[in-house]
């Protein structure tokens, strides 16, 4: 096996060959699929007298289209039906396994497979979603692609990359109350940029990634692709190992243990070499707040939106398009800003510890007049042990809906759209005009807490004069 960072070793290890273009035929071990980008693959599939290669080594489930209101079927939306029927017909023809609706194992691809032990340390991972990096919080290398790939995979089991440089991405130290992960990531994308991961794989490394639990990594590498990452990884430790152990598909007994001795070989080495290193301080990160129209376009809470002057040249064309779009005045806080939509959900912050924080916030407190907020959790297993735990009681208690798990208003392809120019407080991942539902509809995006405080206030609200 060489030496050298985690990316390397994993990217080496399901090396097929070198292509004549020069990329690398790179062996997937996992391809999630779901409703979205599955069914023109399969149909190519079906045009060239292909069959899927290995479906065992293919999980699907439904997410993106999935009302989180009505599930009655067929359901209201027709074309989401005709999605979800593709689906279900495609999985059964070619024996792959399907987690549906009523399942208890349904929800979104990314949360759904990293709790049941899917994803483990080493793998090779693919999925037609930009946010398959998620899974790189294991130490696994995960790609998102696109729907000729999807075809791909199926067929071959291989995808045609090119290898990427790898970054060192550390930030040390403790997080201060009221910083979450979602905080850390958002701090790197403004710093770094949309563009600033091209061509990169982020290794995240540091005191603060080591103390941070699963959940928290997978809201970090989950927006890697947010700052042109192709994909991003934690290198795998005792805390990846106390998450997996027990899961469904992780592995048992004596697998176990030489298990654990395989992952531990394939951390990345003390003296492996970076393409490029960069270095943050925790303490320096405060609860951050996208205020633009991209996820680079982001603030400390208590920070006012930016001038043009103090920008880069090539940032302040897309500076002005957002003031204009976002109907915010540069030089003005972002901090009371009024907001119409509170969504806490999403394969960001969809997780039980997402909605724990914010919970914590919301509990004993009523969500402001006029303002809809909602919260959607990750999986049914999500909604499940929330329920155990009275988080849905806390949420509709305090004036929340309390919903099925989906996508829901993270890509909007389902009924939870926001309307008009309203302006939403979203703890997913993206904020681009449009991203959820209305042409002309507005984003900002938080983590959880700071979604929960800003349903109770109405407006942007530091999320620390609550907690």
């Amino acid at each position: 096996m060489s030496t050298g960072t985690l990316f390397d070793k994993v990217w080496d290890l399901h090396t097929v060959g070198v292509l004549p273009s020069g990329q690398t035929q790179l062996f997937i071990g996992l391809h999630l699929i779901h409703e979205v980008t599955s069914p023109q693959a399969f149909s190519m599939l079906r045009e060239r007298g292909l069959t899927v290669l290995f479906p065992e080594r293919t999980v699907a489930t439904v997410d993106h289209i999935i009302p989180t209101d009505n599930l009655a079927r067929p359901f209201l939306d027709s074309m989401a039906e005709e999605m979800l029927q593709e689906l279900e017909k495609n999985t059964s023809s070619n024996n792959i396994r399907f987690y549906p609706v009523g399942s208890g194992s349904q929800g979104i691809v990314h949360v759904i497979a990293p709790e049941q032990g899917w994803t483990q340390p080493g793998m090779t991972i693919a999925c037609g979603d930009s946010h398959t990096s998620t899974h790189g919080a294991f130490g696994a290398i995960a790609f998102g692609i696109g729907t000729s790939q999807v075809r791909d995979v199926l067929a071959s089991q291989t995808l045609a990359l090119s290898k990427l440089k790898v970054r060192k991405i550390e930030v040390n130290g403790n997080l201060n109350p009221g910083v979450y992960a979602k905080d850390v990531i958002l701090h790197i994308i403004r710093k770094l940029g949309v563009k600033g991961g091209v061509g990169y794989a982020y290794e995240f490394a540091g005191t603060t990634f080591e103390q941070m639990s699963m959940e928290e990594r997978m809201t970090v590498c989950n927006m890697s692709i947010e700052g042109g990452a192709r994909c991003g990884y934690v290198n795998p430790d005792q805390i990846t190992y106390d998450y997996l152990q027990g899961r469904d598909f992780a592995p048992k007994g004596e697998e176990w243990e030489k298990a654990i001795d395989w992952w531990n070989s394939l951390r990345s080495d003390a003296d492996a070499v970076y393409d490029d290193v960069i270095v943050f301080d925790a303490a320096d990160i405060a609860p951050t707040v996208t205020w633009g129209i991209t996820p680079g376009q982001g603030i400390g809470v208590n920070e006012t939106v930016p001038t043009p002057d103090v920008m880069p040249e090539d940032e302040q064309a897309i500076a002005l398009e957002a003031y204009q779009y976002m109907d915010l005045q540069p030089g003005k806080p972002l901090q009371g800003t009024k907001i119409d939509v509170c969504f806490i959900g999403s394969c960001t912050n969809g997780r039980i510890s997402d909605l724990r924080e914010a919970a914590r916030v919301a509990q004993g407190r009523r969500v402001a007049d006029g303002v809809k907020a909602f919260v959607v959790p990750g999986s049914e297993r999500v909604k499940s042990q929330a329920e155990q735990e009275g988080l849905d009681r806390i949420f509709t208690e305090a004036g929340f809906e309390w919903r099925e798990p989906g996508c829901s208003m993270c890509l909007a392809m389902n009924p939870d759209k926001l309307q008009g120019r309203q302006i939403s407080a979203s703890s997913s991942n993206r904020n681009f005009k449009g991203r959820q539902g209305s042409s002309s509809g507005r984003t900002l995006l938080m983590s959880p807490a700071m979604v929960a405080a800003a349903a109770i206030t109405g407006k942007v609200t530091d999320v620390r004069e609550l907690i």
